[in-house]
């Protein structure tokens, strides 16, 4: 832009690119290690998870016109272009999960690969786990008609794939990129799990709209939660310094076969027995044994 030009804006264009670079690289400078690099790009993780979603339910995410002649070809073309995507995106954000050492950065292209190896040799047990949960919400649902509709229809069985998939990546140590997809599912559902939690086979989110579960949350086998409900964490433990301590466990155990109703919170590292049921609107912070059942009017009268 020319002077001349820049003089008909009301605003100095120049003075305030200046004081922003000056912030951006000085005063108020919070680049991770203090470099710039290529972040993993939205646009190119939402197209691959719909290559993903679409390599692991071809008729349901994929084409529905597909047949039994040309369904494995399509699922190959689609896995070697999205699994090719895949490694960059995860090249990129190894880079924001190393710390001061970066002597094998020029690494990061390989291990990347390897990384993206494995999560894909993981598909199948993915797939597994999620075809699990279909089948929960088929039965735990009287609402559900079909497989179909639960695939395309229900936004708590959408944020769990997204968790399945993110999860994985999680524990492989594409930890940015899996917290990107935990976001993206968040943004799309109303769900919001992080992908640290672990979350066993046959889970099922009813409605899905608000529920959040926290990072070290563990949930045991077939278990359903409602709308709105919180597996978080009751306090933050801080350093003598102030600094919150990272990575203890916070979150509640559900062990498994529980039942969690319509915004239930509950806090800490607690545990819910197995086989329990927590009423709508509780808000628990103490373990209960198995086979509890907890109510709001039980809770108001303690």
């Amino acid at each position: 832009m020319s002077a001349q030009e820049n003089q008909k804006l009301f605003f100095n264009l120049t003075e305030l690119v200046g004081q922003l670079r000056e912030s951006r690289e000085s005063t108020h400078k919070i680049r991770h290690l203090g470099r710039v690099r290529e972040l993993p790009s939205r646009a190119e993780l939402e197209s691959i998870l719909t290559g993903l979603f679409a390599a692991l339910f071809p008729t349901h995410y994929g084409r529905p016109d597909l047949t039994d002649d040309d369904i494995d070809y399509f699922v190959g073309d689609v896995l070697n272009v999205t699994l090719k995507k895949l490694a960059e995106q995860v090249r990129r954000g190894l880079y924001f999960v190393s710390q001061e050492d970066l002597a094998d950065e020029n690494q990061f292209d390989q291990k990347a690969k390897d990384l993206t190896k494995k999560f894909a040799e993981n598909l199948p047990n993915i797939r597994a786990l999620i075809v699990s949960d279909v089948r929960a919400a088929m039965s735990g649902d009287p609402a559900a008609t079909s497989v179909s509709e639960i695939l395309l229809c229900y936004p708590g069985v959408s944020a769990t794939i997204h968790y399945r998939i993110a999860h994985a990546l999680h524990q492989l140590g594409a930890r940015l990129l899996a917290r990107f997809i935990s976001e993206i599912a968040h943004s799309k559902t109303g769900v919001d799990i992080h992908p640290g939690a672990e979350i066993n086979e046959g889970f099922f989110i009813d409605h899905g709209t608000g529920v959040v579960i926290g990072e070290t949350a563990v949930i045991g086998k077939h278990v359903r939660l409602y709308q709105a409900v919180t597996l978080g964490a009751k306090r933050f433990p801080a350093d003598s310094e102030g600094n919150l301590i990272k990575g203890q466990a916070r979150h509640p155990v559900v062990e498994d076969e529980v039942v969690i109703y319509a915004g239930a919170t509950v806090l800490g590292r607690v545990t819910i027995g197995a086989r329990s049921t927590i009423g709508g609107n509780v808000w628990l912070t103490h373990s209960v044994p198995p086979d509890s059942n907890i109510s709001q009017a039980q809770m108001l009268s303690h």
